[in-house]
């Protein structure tokens, strides 16, 4: 399957609301600095993600506002570091439920850089 994808620059919270939205997070759904900290007040439900009890390199989400909003499992621990090896497994769990909830559209910051320190060019 090919991927098609275009980058764009902007305010991630400005994407149509018809466009599905994604970012990284750790197991404990911490959410406490950088980005996470929007998605975490603007969207919530941090119960309902936990109740999902993913684990590393998996992808949990909730519908709000009319969107689906992914988390990339990507590490286990707020203070951690993600890898190339969890971020890619937790990006195709996201394609997965892209495919099975028939949404073509996703907006997301440069994953896993920032706080994170992976290196978008890898």
């Amino acid at each position: 399957m090919k991927l098609k994808y275009q980058e764009v620059q902007g305010n991630l919270f400005s994407a149509s609301s018809t466009i599905s939205l994604a970012h990284c997070v750790s197991t404990d759904m911490n959410m406490s600095k950088g980005i996470a900290t929007q998605f975490r007040n603007q969207f919530g439900r941090i119960d309902d993600l936990k109740r999902q009890n993913i684990g590393v390199g998996g992808c949990a989400y909730i519908y709000v506002e009319n969107r689906h909003v992914f988390y990339l499992i990507t590490k286990q621990r707020y203070f951690h570091k993600p890898t190339l090896k969890t971020l890619e497994a937790s990006l195709i769990s996201m394609r997965d439920l892209c495919i099975q909830n028939n949404i073509n559209q996703l907006a997301m910051p440069c994953i896993g850089c920032g706080l994170d320190k992976l290196q978008w060019s890898q």
